[in-house]
């Protein structure tokens, strides 16, 4: 009998990684004190990773001592901010050089007037390699991994030039590029080093890991800690559908998917957030939104589902359902006793919604 190979699927494999010295933005105090960091390793962490004492033009209040060592044991170039794209909303879509020159986009939403408050939605990957037909990022692939060191500097570069200064104003979510599951390692580094208390000051409350259904890391992330809210990109009730539109669940279909949220110990206060992009007759029916309901079961009073009409891009053929579709198909939900928001995603008008952001490979851009 002939036994036939198994085809190796892309986020089986570990993305491209970027080499080079350590970034000094992934540093914890005790790297810092391993390393011989002269001074108190506390002190020189948090001088590093609390925007508020940075002078205005980007430079830290350190030793001479402490400069010199940081600039022979680490690399601390922060993403550079090349391009800004206000949209009427209020928001703003950021491109970010890194130093090799490749590309990711960021997006920067403040809560409104006389509110401090300010959501960044970064990336963790320079493509992705899940594919989602409907996402204009998937159509990149992937290119590498964003260090840990990459994902805290596109923080710190947000806080210093778009503000705000002080990480207790900061929410932050990993829905911009790449699949943060397929790079957990650098995503919960950078995590780790961002809620540390002699840090930013951000809270795990305050930051959200969204995932196409990546479960094998979905599975990893549960049992970690500082451990971040969680979001489930759904978009399909059944496995024809979401296989046809998403190919990670050709590998963990929706009974797989939803046996590891089952898995998923919700702590007091906390819900898992489901993203349902709704695309103009494929899944916006009332039939599918009666199958959501039944997927949903008994997490439905621990959840909140995100209904996001389909962003429109030039890369995908998906088109946004009519208004009226859109709320028929939210009204169903609400009489099964769903917690639901209709989403509509900010930045659409500079291509930064949900969905849209998209980079050429370095070179091209």
């Amino acid at each position: 009998m002939t036994m036939t190979a198994p085809v190796e699927r892309p986020w089986d494999r570990r993305a491209p990684e970027r080499g080079g010295p350590p970034s000094a933005w992934a540093l914890l105090p005790e790297d810092l004190a391993a390393h011989g960091c002269p001074g108190r390793p506390e002190h020189v962490f948090a001088r590093l990773q609390r925007v508020r004492t940075w002078r205005e033009d980007g430079s830290l209040f350190l030793s001479r001592e402490i400069r010199a060592w940081l600039a022979g044991n680490a690399d601390l170039a922060l993403p550079a901010i090349l391009e800004r794209h206000p949209s009427a909303d209020g928001s703003t879509k950021l491109v970010l050089g890194m130093t090799d020159g490749h590309r990711v986009e960021a997006v920067h939403m403040p809560r409104g007037e006389g509110d401090p408050r300010v959501t960044y939605c970064v990336s963790s990957q320079v493509g992705c390699a899940l594919g989602c037909t409907f996402c204009a990022t998937g159509a990149m692939g992937i290119v590498r991994n964003l260090t840990a060191g990459e994902i805290v500097g596109q923080v710190l570069a947000l806080m210093l030039h778009m503000g705000p200064r002080l990480g207790e104003n900061v929410y932050l979510v990993f829905m911009g590029m790449g699949e943060p599951l397929h790079n957990l390692a650098h995503v919960h580094r950078a995590i780790t080093v961002l809620c540390h208390p002699e840090g930013a000051g951000l809270s795990p409350w305050r930051i959200t890991v969204s995932t196409a259904g990546l479960v094998s890391g979905l599975e990893k992330l549960a049992r970690m800690t500082p451990r971040p809210q969680l979001a489930v990109s759904l978009n399909a009730t059944t496995d024809e559908t979401r296989s046809a539109t998403m190919p990670v669940n050709r590998a963990w279909n929706l009974a797989r998917l939803r046996q590891a949220l089952d898995a998923w110990e919700l702590k007091r206060h906390e819900r898992i957030l489901f993203e349902y992009v709704l695309l103009a007759g494929v899944n916006d029916s009332l039939e599918d939104a009666d199958r959501l309901a039944a997927w949903l079961g008994d997490l439905r009073h621990r959840h909140n589902v995100n209904l996001i009409p389909m962003n429109e891009h030039a890369r995908a053929g998906f088109r946004e359902p009519a208004e009226e579709r859109v709320q028929a198909f939210a009204a169903r939900l609400h009489q099964h006793g769903c917690f639901i928001t209709v989403r509509r995603s900010r930045g659409r008008d500079v291509q930064g919604a949900c969905g849209q952001l998209v980079r050429a490979t370095a070179g091209t851009a």
